[in-house]
């Protein structure tokens, strides 16, 4: 719709004209029990009083809200006709004062898709919940405001709920009379991290409690909740202790108490995000509360989100950038302190790994497609920022950040922290901000150092060089950086480099030299580590300091071909399976070969993230990289392979129910899914395994896909898990069947209806989309291109990206599906350039795909 989609140049002028002094938000939420309307929407009644003032008198501005229908506008005490001055998602504002007041009566509209108020009905008992999601600019969905980040002002919320609720906002509330209940004014805080969450949740209060060394003494009332149909799940302690541990230690380290007086974190259903910050009310997704047996990398990868979510208080929610340009002012800090808060403060202490194996390849991905952009990124609209959630903001951002500890110094960092934090409390910033404050803490010149890494794109790929002389010492040993030529930008990088060798006897591959040098241009040679004894391994980039792509000489790569699981070091292993995972997404490994060194040596892994993500990267390298002729025989070794790990594992352990969760998802032949079957119906037993209700959607999900399962068997396993979590393993094994039924009905309920909930038409989409399936999908590539324009103009941006992304042909990986998605981009210039974003990344995602099985056919002979 015209006008919903906010320039930056629009909110650069808004905010050079209106400042705002206060909010008080009326929501009406009974309506969210009972019975909807026949037609339309499901409303409630939104009432907002906005106090500002403008620059100059006699201006013309506007506000921003969605929704349904206003009833009544009043500016300055005179009704304005709302058919006159709403469009829709604008509220026209002329002849402003100096000193303003402006009253909007709305009828606002509830949520399926996550955005805005999203209200949910449990299957398991028909209660209602609701909760707010609002980042970037979903606040107008809920109540009329300036939806910018730099226009900041104190909230005051009033919520009336139905009875037996109970509501919660940014600030601590009261209840009233009549379901009324009144929050707290709030700290001035930006429109996207407001929050309303309410309803029938299960809740649970603890306190935080802190002394300060001049005596103060700071109290936080802690809460946690969740649906009352997961409360018998709900590890509050756990959740209690984490939070515990990480005000400690944001305390220590940031110098400036927590400002936002409570700490409510609720888990809530069909989420979009991992979580968001929203000050003293954080969301999460309700999956990081496990119904099943999970092993420890589940929750140390909850206990990230809640660090990273709570570091978002000073960095984000405290501080927050002007304009979504400098997103990664948030964003890469909360990744970085999430994972340096986690290895300092909790029992997570090898959180470094899982960042290195597992962060930084969802980094390294984003910074070779076509979107790539610097970490201060072009953000020209609320689209664009709506896809700068991504792997450079956050992951590649926080790369750098470490990098930059590691530059500047760790105290220096924090010290510049502290000083940023007092000097723009409540306030907005830019990238120049930061810096200052960083060099006056560090005494360096950043300029050079942000221009190399904040404002290019890019990844640099490290190369050892190593010459020996007769005697088998190192004569030589540089290191060659390289660039892509679309991004030919060099950069300074403070690396280790490690030299590994085979111990005599028990034939470990331990480091016996390191050297930590600064590599500048095309080629920098490592002074210190001339007359080393000859390596077995060089590891550039050793222990993670930077952020690049690690590559081998050919020696290296000969003895990881043979040895990779004799290296002692978790982290090295660690960094080494990456690199390897890289040259295989770069077509300089054969699929084939990657698979072949995860069968070989993958049951040897202690790290238990790291043996998840060798299992989804093989998945990917099988189902993507691999030739097609060679794909029946590579399934085929990958579940042998995972069978006898799982037969293997020791009984009981998470190595062992990593393995079985491998297994089903790769299961090949008749007697694996006569395994599945025996498993689910208790004929075949394996020691130690719990058969839990999770792990059996993940056993039947196999046999759905491949016409094992029918309706009726779906429908009994539901019978015995009717929840939300069990409704959506139904649709996803429902959609999995091998029918072009199935598939035409999955097609229309995504594509041709909005009467899905956001989380179910991920399920759908996710079991539409089987690689054992790809002729009775073929169709539908066709349909795609005619589709998503339309869905793009018609949908959410929310469901608009998950259709377009999900329903991407990629499994008819041919020459021609490629021409067909450069014929859509052609045809096309002038649709939606989020939505040609999304296209351009899948169309390099099929491209790398068919250089990879080129790689890979030629590895055949």
């Amino acid at each position: 719709m015209p006008g919903e989609n906010l320039s930056r140049d629009e909110a650069r002028e808004r905010a050079e004209l209106l400042s705002v002094d206060g909010y008080e938000v009326v929501l009406d939420l009974r309506s969210a029990v009972g019975d909807g309307p026949a037609q339309g929407p499901r409303t409630f009644r939104s009432v907002t009083t906005i106090r500002f003032r403008s620059a100059r008198a006699g201006a013309a501005s506007f506000a921003d809200l969605v929704a349904p229908s206003v009833t009544a506008v009043t500016l300055n005490g005179q009704a304005l006709d709302p058919a006159t001055v709403f469009d829709g998602v604008r509220i026209a504002l002329d002849g402003l004062q100096t000193e303003n007041v402006l009253v909007v009566d709305a009828q606002c509209a509830y949520s399926r898709t996550g955005e805005g108020m999203h209200r949910f009905v449990d299957p398991e008992d028909d209660e209602v919940y609701l909760y707010t999601q609002y980042e970037p600019a979903d606040a107008r969905r809920v109540f009329a405001n300036f939806e910018q980040p730099d226009l900041k002002a104190p909230y005051r919320f009033e919520v009336t709920a139905p009875d037996g609720w109970t509501v919660w906002s940014n600030g601590a509330g009261e209840q009233g009379a009549d379901g009324a209940w009144a929050f707290a004014e709030t700290k001035p805080i930006s429109t996207y991290i407001t929050c309303v969450v309410a309803g029938p949740y299960h809740y649970v209060t603890d306190i935080y409690r802190r002394t300060f060394e001049d005596g103060t003494e700071l109290e936080i009332p802690l809460g946690a909740m969740c649906r009352k149909g997961l409360a018998k799940h709900f590890d509050s302690d756990d959740i209690f202790l984490l939070t515990k541990q990480g005000l400690d230690f944001f305390h220590e380290n940031f110098d400036y108490p927590y400002p936002f007086g409570k700490y409510d974190q609720a888990f809530v259903p069909e989420y979009n995000l991992g979580a968001m910050e929203n000050p003293g009310m954080v969301t999460f997704r309700e999956e990081y509360i496990y119904r099943g047996k999970v092993t420890s990398a589940s929750y140390e990868r909850r206990a990230n989100v809640i660090l990273h979510e709570m570091a978002h208080m000073w960095f984000g929610d405290l501080v927050t950038m002007v304009w979504w340009d400098d997103l990664w002012l948030k964003e890469s800090f909360a990744d970085f302190m999430g994972t340096f808060s986690m290895v300092g403060a909790t029992r997570f202490e090898n959180g470094w790994i899982t960042f290195a194996n597992n962060r930084k390849a969802w980094a390294y991905r984003a910074d070779q497609l076509p979107s790539t952009h610097p970490i201060t990124a072009d953000i020209r609209d609320l689209e664009d920022a709506k896809l700068n959630f991504d792997g450079i903001t956050y992951a590649k951002g926080a790369s750098v950040l470490k990098q930059l500890a590691a530059y500047v110094g760790q105290d220096a960092f924090l010290e510049g922290a502290r000083r940023y934090f007092k000097r723009h409390e409540y306030g907005n910033t830019r990238l120049g901000d930061l810096l200052t404050v960083l060099e006056e803490t560090s005494g360096r010149d950043l300029a050079t150092w942000s221009q190399s890494w904040l404002q290019t794109a890019g990844v640099n790929s490290l190369t050892p060089v190593v010459t020996h002389d007769a005697a088998g010492r190192v004569t030589e040993l540089a290191v060659v950086q390289e660039a892509a030529a679309s991004h030919p930008e060099l950069r300074p990088h403070r690396v280790a480099v490690g030299l590994y060798r085979r111990e005599a006897g028990s034939g470990e591959l331990v480091r016996y030299a390191r050297a930590e040098v600064d590599v500048a241009g095309a080629r920098t040679v490592v002074a210190e580590l001339a007359g080393a004894e000859k390596p077995d391994l060089v590891l550039v980039n050793d222990d993670d300091l930077t952020y690049c792509k690690i590559r081998f000489d050919e020696g290296s790569l000969e003895t990881l071909r043979n040895h990779l699981g004799e290296i002692t070091d978790p982290l090295a292993r660690a960094l080494c399976w990456s690199a390897l995972w890289n040259l295989t997404r770069d077509a300089l490994m054969p699929a084939r070969d990657f698979v072949g060194l995860v069968l070989r040596f993958a049951g040897r892994e202690t790290d238990i993230g790291v043996l998840q993500m060798l299992h989804a990267w093989t998945q990917s390298a099988l189902t993507h990289y691999a030739a097609p002729a060679w794909r029946e025989e590579g399934g085929r070794a990958l579940a042998e392979g995972a069978l006898r790990e799982l037969r293997l594992a020791e009984p009981g352990s998470q190595h062992q129910l990593t393995w079985a969760r491998f297994f089903a998802s790769v299961a090949a032949s008749d007697a694996d899914f006569q395994l599945l079957q025996g498993l689910l119906e208790g004929a075949a037993k394996i020691d130690g395994l719990d058969v839990d209700q999770e792990m059996r959607w993940a056993f039947l999900s196999p046999l759905a896909s491949h016409g094992l399962a029918d309706e009726g068997v779906i429908a009994a396993e539901l019978a015995r898990d009717d929840t939300a979590s069990g409704k959506r393993h139904q649709v996803r094994c429902l959609a999995s069947r091998p029918s072009e039924a199935v598939k035409a009905q999955a097609w229309a309920a995504v594509v041709e209806s909005d009467a899905l909930s956001n989380a179910l038409v991920e399920a759908t989409i996710s079991g539409f989309e089987q690689a054992s399936q790809r002729e009775l999908i073929a169709p539908y590539g066709a349909k795609y291109f005619d589709a998503i324009e339309r869905v793009w103009s018609e949908r959410s941006i929310q469901i608009g990206m998950i259709v377009v992304k999900g329903l991407f042909p990629g499994l008819q990986d041919d020459r021609a599906t490629l021409d067909a998605t450069d014929a859509w981009l052609s045809a096309h210039e002038g649709a939606a350039p989020a939505l040609r974003r999304l296209v351009l990344e899948a169309r390099d995602d099929l491209a790398r795909t068919l250089r990879g099985q080129q790689c890979d056919e030629a590895a055949a002979g």
